[in-house]
């Protein structure tokens, strides 16, 4: 009998005494309570002295502190129904954050692309006046903007590009297009007024329309060809009534609209494969450095070594003034470009081509108003004509004509 009460007194012992748990506050407490009834009563079992103990703390264990463990599947739980809802309403407004920054960089881009033409042709123009060599001119503009591109890959505003020699042959024509392109441009502003040169200039489309088909075997549609019979009426009307008119002033436009163009064709049929095409900043830098390189000894081989201190003083100019407005008008001339090509990045094609026309307007009105150009109702008739036949096809060439 002594040893039959040994035995149960041992198996007690080693019941009440069970193992120390840690994973959750409950088994903790569980122990705590096992152990203080065990020791204040050996002759009660455990599971006896649990229900008859005064203190219990498991009353206000059902009531814990709202704290959530990390491995807990109550919190797994309302993680899962509590955080989707709170980042979705964060996902929405930071998408809508997003788009009105978008929007608002975006009409950054375009008051700047549209206050930098205005002020390069103002300021080209003043100098062709008292200047009157737009070879130079040509010459130091692709120069300074040369020296832009170069101090902003030195400074890492963009990549320095990595160039193979196939790049650089499908380069080439290009560069020879944006360089007579400018000069013709720069030959027409020395010429006629700002507002009748980028009137004639609003003659693009056809010239688009004409090399597309010619070298990209693009057929356009009969919208697209009833859109340039306003443009053509318009710019001829403009042209019958211009009091700065002039043939060599007027052909340089018209060659200007050809080489643009042919560059923008030539660089759809040249640039096709995608494994070796270059973002637009780049290949507009490229060109630009190109055009410098080519352009430098046929400028000094025409007009000579003229834009010297010596030579603009013997010429009567004021120094500083010619070389402060060439500078600024270079300037002008590349970033309006380069925010050009920002903003065709950033936008299709078909907006872009609207922009470009609302900014001929912009350039034309500011030009007429600086000037102080005289206009007749007739002039203002053609031009308002031919600006409305580039917006209306800008429109057209959104629909695309149906496959069968």
């Amino acid at each position: 009998m002594a040893k039959m009460l040994h035995t149960s007194s041992t198996t007690s012992t080693s019941f009440s005494l069970p193992k120390q748990r840690h994973h959750t506050s409950l088994h903790t407490f569980n122990h705590v309570e096992s152990s203080i009834n065990f020791h204040s009563n050996r002759r009660l079992s455990p599971s006896i002295s649990s229900s008859c103990s005064p203190w219990k703390p498991r009353v206000w264990i059902l009531n814990p502190l709202p704290v959530i463990n990390r491995g807990s599947r109550v919190g797994d739980q309302l993680k899962a129904t509590l955080v989707p809802e709170s980042s979705g309403e964060n996902d929405v407004a930071a998408v809508e954050k997003s788009k009105a920054a978008n929007t608002l960089v975006l009409g950054l881009l375009f008051g700047l692309w549209y206050l930098f033409n205005i002020y390069f042709n103002i300021y080209n123009k003043q100098v062709l006046e008292v200047f009157p060599n737009p070879v130079t001119m040509t010459a130091v503009q692709l120069a300074v903007g040369t020296f832009i591109i170069f101090v902003s890959w030195a400074f890492n505003i963009h990549k320095w590009p990595n160039i193979s020699r196939g790049q650089l042959l499908a380069i080439l024509p290009l560069a020879v297009m944006h360089t007579l392109g400018n000069l013709s441009t720069n030959m027409s502003l020395g010429k006629v007024s700002v507002s009748f040169t980028h009137t004639i200039k609003a003659m693009e489309p056809f010239f688009t329309v004409v090399l597309s088909t010619m070298f990209l075997g693009e057929i356009p549609s009969t919208w697209v060809l009833s859109s340039l019979v306003p443009i053509v009426g318009g710019v001829i009307l403009a042209s019958m009534t211009e009091v700065s008119f002039n043939w060599p002033g007027f052909w340089s436009a018209m060659a200007s609209n050809l080489a643009n163009q042919s560059r923008n064709v030539l660089s759809k049929k040249l640039m096709v494969k995608k494994e070796e095409s270059l973002d637009n900043i780049t290949l507009f830098s490229i060109i630009t450095i190109m055009s410098f390189i080519m352009f430098t000894p046929v400028a000094l081989l025409v007009e000579g070594v003229k834009f010297t201190p010596a030579y603009l003083q013997s010429a009567g100019l004021n120094i500083e003034e010619v070389y402060m407005r060439s500078i600024l008008a270079s300037i002008c001339f590349h970033a309006y470009q380069q925010i050009a090509y920002m903003i065709l990045q950033r936008v299709s094609p078909v907006t872009h081509s609207v922009g470009n026309c609302v900014k001929r307007v912009v350039v034309i009105v500011a030009s007429i108003f600086f000037f102080r150009t005289p206009i007749s109702l007739t002039n203002s008739i053609g031009t308002g004509i031919a600006l409305a036949g580039v917006f209306l096809y800008s429109q057209v060439k959104r629909f695309k004509p149906k496959t069968t």
